[in-house]
Formats: C-alpha cells, sequence, structure tokens
C-alpha cells in the first residue's frame, strides 16, 4: 500500500487520482474532515468520483507521532507532500516545525517500517544560489547560507536535508522540485495557494505586473512524473520540476485572457514593489492582517531566475505540458 501526506492539497489530491488511476493501493492521512471536500472535488472535476471511494482515508498528523504509527501499517512506499506554504516572517516557526519537523517524523517512520522508497515533494525555492559564472540554476547549484532566503525556502531545504540524512541512513529517496505549480482555472476558489491566488487575483481585476521569471509547471505533470520516478529503478537522486522559464507579466496576461477579464497593465518596477511590502508591513502590524506582500515575494516578482530541467528530460524523457496551453484549456 502507498502512503500519501497532504492528500488535500492541490498536488497531493492529483496524485491521489494519478496513483488510483494507475492501480494503486492508497492510504491517504488527513487532519480536518473537511479538508477532504477538496479532494473529492478534484475527483469530480475530472469526473472520476467513482474512485475517490477506494481512498484508505486515516486522520492523522505529519507532527503526531503515535497516529503515525498508525498510519505505517502495511505500507511499502510514501509520497510525502504535506507542507506549510507561507512568506509571512510571523509564520517562522510554524513553518520550521511543520516543513522540517514533520518530515524528520516521516523519514524515521519510513526507516523504521523499511519503506521500500520515499518521495519527497519539495520545490526550486530549497533549490541553490546561481554564481555568477552560471545562467541556469540546476539540481548541483550549491546553496549559499550567506544569501538572503525565505523562511519558507529554508524550511524546505532543512527538509531535504532531513531526507538526505534518511538516505545515509539507508532508505531510498527521491525529491523532485516543482516550480510555481498551476491547477485548473476553474478550481480556483477550492485550494487557498499558489496558482489558485494568482487566478484570483487576476479574476478581481489585478493592475499591476512584473518582469521577474521563473520556472512554472502544470499540477497534472507533477503528478505523473513524480509517479514514473517512483516506480522507475532511480533512487537517491532529485530533480527540477519545471516545464518552462516564464516572466510573470506573460503569465498573468493568459490567466486574464482565459478568464476574460482585463490584463494588468501598470508595470510594477522593484522600487514600487520595495515600497509596497514595507507599507504592507505596517499596515498588517497596525490592523492585525495577515500579510499580503513581504520581502521575500516582492524580491521574488523582479528577479529573473532560470531553471533547468534536462535532468528530468534525460531520466525519463519527459515532454511537458506547455503551460499556457493548460490554463486556456483547461478552464473549457
Amino acid at each position: 500500500m502507498v502512503l500519501v501526506t497532504g492528500g488535500t492539497g492541490l498536488v497531493g489530491a492529483h496524485l491521489l487520482l494519478h496513483l488510483i488511476e494507475n492501480g494503486e493501493n492508497v492510504r491517504a492521512i488527513y487532519r480536518s474532515q473537511n479538508n477532504i471536500a477538496k479532494t473529492k472535488s478534484v475527483f469530480d472535476f475530472y469526473k472520476k468520483t467513482d474512485l475517490f471511494e477506494k481512498i484508505n482515508w486515516l486522520e492523522a498528523d505529519i507532527l503526531d507521532v503515535p497516529s503515525l504509527e498508525t498510519a505505517f501499517i502495511d505500507i511499502t512506499q510514501v509520497y510525502h507532500c504535506a507542507a506549510l506554504i507561507s512568506f509571512d516572517p510571523k509564520d517562522e516557526e510554524n513553518l520550521r516545525k511543520t516543513n522540517i519537523e514533520g518530515t524528520a517524523n516521516m523519514v524515521n517512520f519510513s526507516i523504521a517500517k523499511e519503506i521500500e522508497k520515499f518521495c519527497f515533494i519539495s520545490s526550486i525555492a530549497a533549490l541553490g544560489d546561481i554564481a555568477p559564472h552560471e545562467t541556469h540554476i540546476t539540481e548541483e547549484t550549491d546553496w549559499n547560507p550567506e544569501k538572503p532566503h525565505s523562511d519558507y525556502a529554508i524550511s524546505k531545504y532543512g527538509a531535504e536535508m532531513e531526507v538526505w540524512r534518511a538516505q545515509q541512513e539507508g532508505l531510498n529517496v527521491i525529491i523532485v522540485n516543482p516550480g510555481v505549480i498551476l491547477g485548473p482555472p476553474k478550481m480556483m476558489h477550492v485550494f487557498e495557494q499558489g496558482s489558485s491566488e494568482i487566478y484570483q487575483k487576476v479574476a478581481k481585476g489585478l493592475s499591476f505586473y512584473t518582469l521577474g521569471s521563473t520556472g512554472f509547471i502544470t499540477v497534472d505533470d507533477v503528478a505523473a512524473i513524480t509517479f514514473k520516478l517512483m516506480k522507475s529503478d532511480i533512487v537517491n537522486e532529485r530533480f527540477t520540476l519545471i516545464a518552462d522559464n516564464i516572466v510573470f507579466k506573460d503569465i498573468l496576461d493568459t490567466v486574464a485572457d482565459t478568464l476574460k477579464v482585463k490584463r494588468p497593465h501598470i508595470h510594477a518596477k522593484p522600487f514600487f514593489m520595495n515600497t509596497l511590502w514595507i507599507l504592507d508591513g505596517i499596515f498588517s502590524t497596525l490592523f492585525f492582517k495577515k500579510r499580503s506582500i513581504t520581502k521575500a515575494t516582492a524580491k521574488a516578482s523582479y528577479s529573473k531566475n532560470l531553471y533547468s530541467n534536462e535532468k528530468i528530460k534525460t531520466a525519463l524523457r519527459t515532454v511537458f505540458t506547455d503551460v499556457h496551453y493548460y490554463i486556456k484549456n483547461s478552464f473549457i
């Protein structure tokens, strides 16, 4: 049996669907009964409602060790998708606890239960820092602790260190580092973070765009590639998963056109973004509001990072879904 954490999130829900479609016997853990409805909505969206009933749901928490004892009964493989995603500095402690301590618990159980293979869904945020002589960030790019990183990036990097520690102790592991993961626009109100947040802001009339860039990939590709890696003989490797490096303005324009709303038309330059996060910090402190933009997200919006996907293309001969095509056609 396969164990999936984070099965009520965007990636986990799509991964559950992909696993069951391919005949896997699956157990998924959850913390809140209400969140299971999100996963069911994914199955409903793809008209696979009958497959949803095949999930073996179990209430458990990656931070609750006794509950994991039950979760690991009869498990042979693990897909660890559960994570806290936040760029608010106030969430630093929770990020480290959930993403690092939670992953440590998962790999420790996997070692103790002699799990055949363990997959960790990480992020391109945990990849290294590009050197002056480099053009693209790869799986081999060194992490520079002297450079600034978001608390989220540090927590995912720390989680990866737990996975590599487990590998040294004999656990067969795979780490995937997806870029910005895009789900179907029609499901923008089901999942609050990631691509759903992008879709919702554009739908509400987002006026500003930036010319920064990063790697993007569809959630279907993440699920399919991860499954192929786990079924392959490949172990103890990490892979960057992006379909392409895309300028934020281009993504926002495609989303706006798909949703039939006005394209963002005001260029938010770096100075504007840096001023905005400072003002947002003051506002959130005064009115006890959650941060909508932080120093990390402001910097990311105009940074022009390029990521290489050559390793996964070579390993599996991967052909990625065109991101713009996906956005347009998954809305139909």
